[in-house]
């Protein structure tokens, strides 16, 4: 299943995912630390939503109390409830 979801308070404008079977096939991020965020998503590639929300939610850049990291946990959350 293809989601989309639009990030707040970071830098990344859009973030789509491709998620099957509750694995994370690919992950796309539009805007941000163009390296940084490739390298996420390569790391997410085949991870468990489960597992990748544990290891993201929580962070936070610089003075912001969110960073992309926690936006895409907060992204796989919304799909958890969407899809349920």
């Amino acid at each position: 299943m293809n989601y989309k979801y639009i990030p707040k308070g970071v830098c990344s404008r859009e973030m789509n995912f491709e998620i099957e079977d509750g694995v994370i096939k690919t992950l796309n991020v539009v805007g941000g630390c163009n390296g940084n965020l490739k390298g996420i998503s390569s790391l997410l590639s085949g991870m468990k939503v489960d597992d990748a929300i544990k290891k993201l939610k929580g962070i936070e850049c610089g003075y912001k109390n969110t960073s992309c990291p926690d936006q895409i946990a907060k992204a796989l959350e919304k799909y958890l409830q969407e899809s349920a």
